[in-house]
């Protein structure tokens, strides 16, 4: 097979919205659709194959039938499927939150740490988030802030528009805020400790659960320096690459790609339709749509009008 079109597990987190389900096409089990995993093999939401000899089995099934080498040489150091990617959609700011790197997250929790990009894809007017600090500041600080409920003084809020591409390292505290809708690029991991939440109710009646000693462990209490180091990439690190791709249907319209042996390829379309042809198959798309194309796949194609993220390892 060419190309594996992908379903994706649903989240119904508390602070979810509606537009997943309403301009994206994806399947709503309740009333707030938070999260989809488009590209996972994570055992919280694994992404399922819709198309081919495969339909129906998951991302994970799919590979463990047809080897490793599908994922690429480049994923060989990786035990576990090194990625995940979703969209989020907040209706409500998130909570203040920070993951730990990979050192401690295999220490205290069994698995990897996380590292991740977000790529914004709707914002409303003067929506923003907190990513890093204004200043640096010490432990204690940090402790006493968080105690008396005035992190967010010393958080930098920072303004968000359609386009802006925020890279958040492990160790670095953040919150997506309210009215904003991201494609999400990220480790395999679901480790996050919660330091602020607002003060909210889950499901259960209780407040969520905080995690002031993992955090206060792991988090750099330093502004955040955004630098280019990508470019030419959106994003460029040791566990994921991500590229633009903007076709406009007119003037480029068609993009001829490879897929070499080095790594698999995820495609994740934001916007537009279109059609992706890989090794003799070809398939539409439409915005949302999410397609994983095994390493050593060779030429790919895609025609149409369309704004996507390319993945790779």
């Amino acid at each position: 097979m060419g190309i594996l079109k992908l379903k994706p597990s649903s989240k119904d987190y508390l602070w979810g919205g509606r537009r997943l389900a309403e301009h994206y096409g994806k399947e709503c089990p309740g009333e707030v659709l938070a999260e989809t995993w488009e590209l996972s093999c994570h055992p919280a939401g694994p992404s399922y194959i819709e198309n081919g000899v495969y339909a129906g089995k998951t991302l994970r099934e799919y590979i463990d039938s047809e080897g490793k080498q599908v994922l690429g040489k480049n994923c060989q150091r990786f035990e576990d499927f090194p990625i995940l990617i979703k969209f989020i959609d907040a209706r409500d700011n998130l909570s203040i939150q920070v993951h730990p790197d990979n050192e401690y997250a295999l220490r205290y929790e069994g698995q990897y740490g996380k590292t991740e990009m977000w790529y914004v894809m709707e914002a409303g007017e003067g929506a923003y988030l907190y990513y890093g600090f204004q200043k640096e500041i010490s432990k204690e600080e940090l402790r006493q802030r968080i105690q008396e409920d005035t992190l967010l003084d010393v958080l930098y809020a920072a303004p968000v528009h359609k386009g802006d591409v925020f890279f958040i390292e492990s160790g670095t505290i953040h919150a997506i805020g309210k009215d904003i809708l991201i494609a999400e690029i990220q480790q395999n991991s679901d480790v996050t400790y919660r330091v602020y939440d607002f003060g909210r109710i889950g499901k259960d009646g209780k407040k969520r659960e905080l995690h002031i000693e993992k955090a206060l462990d792991v988090t750099k209490r330093e502004p955040v320096v955004r630098n280019a180091d990508s470019y030419p990439h959106v994003a460029d690190c040791d566990y994921f690459t991500v590229d633009k791709l903007n076709l406009d249907g007119t003037v480029m319209r068609r993009m001829e790609g490879t897929v070499t042996e080095n790594s698999f390829v995820s495609i994740l379309f934001l916007d537009g339709e279109g059609e992706i042809a890989c090794k003799g198959e070809r398939l539409k798309y439409q915005k949302g749509d999410s397609f994983f194309l095994a390493a050593g796949s060779g030429a790919y194609e895609i025609v149409g009008q369309c704004d996507a993220l390319v993945t790779t390892v």
